[in-house]
């Protein structure tokens, strides 16, 4: 049993965590990040900066709703306030709330598993779609305007 706790056996977790959680989870902050930073201040209901609190455990299954909701709100604000149409009022907001929601769930024995899977499938999901709102609010895509958003 002591053989477990060598030092190289903890560098090892720790590396391997933070490769499969903590590199990953960076990455999507800086994409929630850039899609806030890209919208103005006035259409913001959240501080770019605040999105890193998703990086303190267990605190992040609550700010998570936050940052979303947050997010939905600006993007919402930002289309508005440049006349685009969305498909939906609140951008993201729903795929990101079911995330959260399947998050929050995965504490829960046995359906914990499941709610886990859910939960990163459309994290995914949600990431991707927040990165495509954030590439649409710089121009970089191809159909910029009402259609299609």
């Amino acid at each position: 049993m002591g053989d477990l706790l060598q030092p190289w056996h903890i560098l090892v977790l720790t590396s391997v965590f933070g490769i499969f959680f903590v590199i990953p989870a960076i990455f999507y902050i800086l994409t929630l990040q850039g899609a806030l930073k890209k919208c103005s201040e006035a259409s913001r209901t959240l501080e770019p900066g605040m999105i890193w609190l998703l990086l303190v455990p267990f605190v992040n299954l609550i700010w998570h709703f936050f940052v979303v909701m947050g997010i939905a709100n600006s993007l919402g604000n930002e289309f508005k306030m440049r006349n685009w149409v969305a498909t939906e009022p609140q951008p993201g907001q729903s795929i990101g709330l079911a995330m959260c929601i399947c998050a929050a769930c995965s504490i829960i024995p046995f359906l914990g598993v499941i709610a886990g899977v859910a939960s990163l499938v459309l994290w995914i999901i949600y990431w991707a779609k927040i990165g495509e709102y954030s590439r649409l609010l710089s121009g970089t895509q191809a159909s910029v305007g009402p259609v299609g958003i």
